[in-house]
């Protein structure tokens, strides 16, 4: 039997494997900081091996760095001892629901989704705190003697850390932004599909950093777009300089050769610049220029008009193409000399051509997808004309990216920076349009609100807690408007520590301790359905599959999507009840470790497994 580690992956040794693959000579053996030997990287091996002359020393290169860069990368690769514990009471539709809302700071929780999910989320939109010295919360590892009031008064985090706003008088203000930033991009790529892509919001506080970060996480080949969003309306006369009334987003693909980019339908607007000057029979059409900027001596020649006069390309330029394809053009009336037949000539383009719709433009005005007053108004209208939020995105926004991406039927959709919830809301508005089965995973990290504030008088204490609602109130109102049958529930987990004693990871430095406490390895406050959350997370099973708890014999037995894993954590378990699920031929089974009296017991499960069910993995916990 194989004892799972219950830690999510270590990144570290994943890249380390990777390497070993391509390179095994620069693969070398290093002592950690316990004296342990542990697989590590000889990088200066590694620099020559990735380069074509003599590598002699660190030399100047183009780069992005800042002080805690090195921090970052850890942080991104190394393992925790968390989970995800499922909170049913907040959660709609547990059993049928494939969608997914986590409580808990954004890294860990990716850190957690890393198995589950890799490669498997079609399209991952962010709109991260902007860093105006107002937004922006980053954690500091200091702890002094008001811990407690910290903790009182919500300026720490669920694991002790203090939590601080990064003011301008910070001489750290880009760098600790960066260094928060950095391990989420890292972690976010690994969860994307090959044909995925991450829609970024930004300002311009942290605009140019931001880009030179992701050509580095996603790849400066992958960079898609960047887009200039208005997000507001109306001018500001008391700003000092300029009345800002945009954002951008950045637009990264997982693999630009895979990602294929959805045409948007064609406007009114659009169509309206085709016009039928000639009476042609294929229909509207508009006129393009004919010259391009690469000279050839070939394409260079004299086009005559209907009306005899010759005419060459000019500054320059030459035809787009040579000059037996233009005669063919021309009888095939695709050029146009005007109505005097005089004029240089242009290609018609007809409307025809080109109905499967637009290619989209890097420019959003605010009539075409809103703005953040819109987005404020429609939180308002879902809380009894209540703003929570002072700039949420506006679904018609988060709409026009989720087509743009291509999103379809049971595709999943990520946002760890969750806030407001305006990315679930628009996933079911278009499931609701197109009878789509689009999935949605939310992040938040639930910071807590002020007392002061109205949404604190109405009983929310946090973030999630208005997000979660959110959540219910547009999947109410989207029912009853649109009569659509899809799904509008969602399955709640909360990020907590590992549902696993100390004993459990470092037996060895158990030492002289009261028996009693460690007569278990499993922490006494956790329940079988945590200890089986945090056993799919290690599988690799999506967190939105079936789920089922029978009654066999007297034992609690959980079943995930159908047979691929079955778990049975009590601490007795029956000949009978290991029978029955080995007729199941379970691709995985999981059973607690002290289930078993001695090695004998464990033995006759094995060979009742290789008699009932040879192929199933069995492990333990």
């Amino acid at each position: 039997m194989n004892q799972l580690t219950m830690k999510s992956a270590d990144m570290t040794q994943v890249n380390i494997d990777k390497l070993a693959e391509l390179f095994p000579n620069v693969i070398t053996e290093a002592r950690d900081d316990s004296g342990k030997i542990k697989l590590a990287v000889d990088f200066d091996l590694l620099k020559q091996e990735l380069s074509d002359f003599l590598v002699e020393g660190d030399k100047e290169r183009y780069q992005l760095t800042w002080p805690g860069k090195k921090e970052a990368i850890v942080i991104a690769n190394s393992s925790i001892d968390k989970t995800l514990r499922p909170i049913k009471e907040d959660s709609i539709d547990w059993e049928s629901t494939q969608n997914v809302y986590v409580e808990g700071d954004n890294s860990n929780v990716m850190k957690l989704l890393q198995e589950s999910y890799l490669n498997k989320i079609k399209c991952i939109y962010i709109d991260p705190p902007y860093n105006t010295g107002k937004d922006f919360i980053y954690k500091d590892n200091f702890r002094d003697s008001v811990e407690e009031y910290l903790e009182e008064s919500g300026q720490v985090d669920e694991t002790g850390i203090r939590l601080f706003q990064n003011t301008e008088s910070n001489g750290r203000f880009h760098s600790d932004w960066l260094t928060e930033i950095y391990p989420k991009l890292k972690l976010a790529r690994n969860l994307l599909r090959d044909d995925g892509v991450i829609f970024i919001s930004i300002d311009d506080y942290e605009m140019h950093n931001l880009r030179k970060m992701c050509d580095e996480v996603f790849g400066s080949s992958n960079f898609v777009s960047t887009i200039v969003w208005q997000r507001a309306f109306a001018p500001k006369n008391d700003a000092k300089h300029f009345s800002v009334s945009h954002d951008y987003i950045l637009v990264y693909a997982r693999n630009i050769d895979n990602f294929n980019i959805k045409l948007l339908p064609r406007s009114e607007e659009a169509n309206s610049r085709y016009k039928n000057l000639d009476g042609d029979p294929r229909g509207p059409w508009t006129s393009d220029n004919l010259t391009v900027k690469t000279y050839s001596e070939n394409y260079n020649y004299a086009i005559t008009t209907p009306s005899g006069r010759e005419v060459y390309p000019t500054d320059g330029r030459c035809w787009f193409t040579s000059k037996e394809k233009m005669k063919k053009l021309i009888e095939d009336n695709r050029i146009w000399f005007g109505e005097s037949g005089s004029n240089t000539p242009r290609l018609k383009r007809f409307l025809s051509d080109v109905q499967d719709g637009m290619v989209p433009l890097t420019i959003w005005l605010h009539e075409e997808v809103g703005h953040n007053q819109e987005g404020r108004q429609e939180v308002k209208k879902l809380f009894d004309n209540k703003g929570y939020f002072d700039g949420p995105k506006p679904t018609r926004l988060i709409k026009k990216i989720l087509q743009i991406a291509n999103c379809k039927n049971d595709d999943i959709i990520l946002d760890f920076f969750s806030g407001s919830a305006t990315t679930a809301d628009t996933v079911m508005q278009l499931n609701a349009e197109d009878s789509g089965n689009r999935r949605f995973i939310m992040v938040q990290l639930p910071e807590a609100i002020n007392e002061q504030s109205e949404a604190f008088k109405d009983g929310y204490r946090n973030i999630c807690d208005i997000g979660k609602e959110r959540i219910r109130r547009a999947a109410k109102k989207i029912s009853e408007e649109t009569k659509a049958d899809i799904d509008y529930g969602f399955r709640v987990f909360r990020l907590d520590s590992t549902n696993m004693k100390d004993v459990y990871y470092s037996p060895d430095k158990l030492g002289q301790v009261n028996l009693d406490d460690v007569s278990s390895n499993i922490k006494e406050d956790r329940t079988s359905e945590d200890l089986l959350i945090q056993v799919m997370l290690e599988c690799g099973l999506e967190l939105s599959l079936p789920m089922e708890s029978r009654e066999i014999v007297g034992n609690t037995v959980h079943y995930v999507a159908g047979n691929s894993l079955i778990a049975c954590f009590d601490e007795e378990i029956s000949e009978s009840v290991i029978k029955k699920i080995g007729e199941d031929q379970p691709l995985r089974v999981v059973f607690r470790d002290s289930s078993f009296q001695d090695d004998s017991a464990r033995i006759n499960v094995e060979e009742l497994f290789k008699l009932l069910s040879p192929s199933t993995e069995i492990q333990v916990v």
